[in-house]
């Protein structure tokens, strides 16, 4: 496994992390914690050091189980947690100094530890990124050794923008075949400004795996059913914001130009191809699934054909429809 230095933090964590959302769980069904340790087990065997988490993944179920592995295996794993989600109702009112103090709080507590690697606001409403008061709450946080580091997940390239206005240590943002936005000036000052760039939900919620069709049906409480739309959340983390149909007769496209059905590796070294990534986090519900993602980091690097073929189907099938929203 290769490393990347993660921004102004300095750490040397593997190119292919590990994303939570899902731990031990395939969306909507319940949480599986012997399957959840398999998974950081694997994780850790295959020479994966950084993992993403939240407090609501799995309603804490995840930051707890991972911190019973790390405790158990301390210095394997690089964390980062996210806070905000939380609050409802989730408005920019709603964050407060004290909230995000509490929020801290609660993920020392669930992983038992004494500070946390990096905490990063957790898709706030737009205003937050604009907010004073809580980016020195974060500041006092690790001025206390509550924190290491500090940054935000977005939805928008203004947002992350905005927050580099801060001094963030790293950023989270959607980064896939089906969004290419973030290379316009998103990347470009993460570099100057030295911040970190997590790329989240590089399958495009498994679009970008190959293996769905237009037939393919989701369970009633995975939201890849019910959240097409936005109804819970910003349409953008399903599918990347991608119609559904639409985002299949992209993917069959790419299946052209590589000459596989099996896109899931190849779209993770396509964003292993730019160096502003600091690392990747595609998820698992089951730990031969990090087997698989991890295989990505085997590929040789993509030609420079293929990384404009990549473009050009983006600009022919998504981009007037995605770059204007995100």
């Amino acid at each position: 496994m290769n490393t990347r230095i993660f921004g102004k933090s300095g750490w040397p964590v593997s190119e292919i992390g590990l994303g939570t959302w899902q731990l031990g769980t395939r969306w909507g069904d319940p949480f599986n914690h012997e399957e959840a340790i398999r998974i950081l087990e694997t994780a850790d065997s295959a020479g994966i050091t950084f993992i993403d988490t939240a407090d609501v993944y799995n309603g804490g179920k995840s930051e707890e189980t991972i911190g019973e592995y790390i405790s158990a295996h301390p210095d394997r794993f690089y964390v980062t947690t996210k806070c905000g989600r939380r609050l409802n109702p989730h408005t920019s009112e709603m964050y407060t100094p004290e909230a995000v103090s509490g929020f801290i709080d609660g993920s020392l507590k669930r992983m038992k530890l004494e500070i946390l690697d990096m905490i990063l606001l957790h898709c706030p409403p737009t205003p937050v990124f604009h907010r004073d008061d809580i980016f020195a709450e974060l500041e006092r946080q690790k001025a206390v050794g509550k924190i290491a580091g500090y940054g935000v997940s977005i939805e928008k390239v203004d947002e992350g923008l905005a927050a580099m206005e801060y001094d963030i240590s790293a950023m989270e943002v959607i980064f896939n075949m089906f969004r290419l936005k973030p290379l316009d000036t998103l990347f470009p000052t993460a570099a100057r400004k030295n911040v970190a760039i997590i790329a989240r939900v590089p399958l495009a919620s498994g679009i970008l795996t190959g293996r769905y069709t237009k037939k393919t049906a989701f369970g009633p409480k995975d939201h890849r059913t019910f959240n097409r739309e936005g109804a819970s959340f910003d349409k953008g983390e399903t599918f990347s914001g991608v119609p559904y149909e639409l985002g299949i007769d992209a993917a069959d496209q790419l299946k052209k130009v590589f000459g596989t059905n099996d896109l899931a590796p190849i779209a993770i070294r396509w964003i292993l191809m730019h160096p502003e990534v600091s690392v990747v986090i595609p998820g698992a519900s089951k730990a031969s699934q990090v087997l698989e993602n991890v295989r990505a980091a085997e590929l040789p690097p993509l030609t420079e054909a293929q990384m404009n073929a990549v473009t050009d189907i983006y600009n022919h099938y998504l981009r007037d429809l995605i770059h204007p929203q995100w």
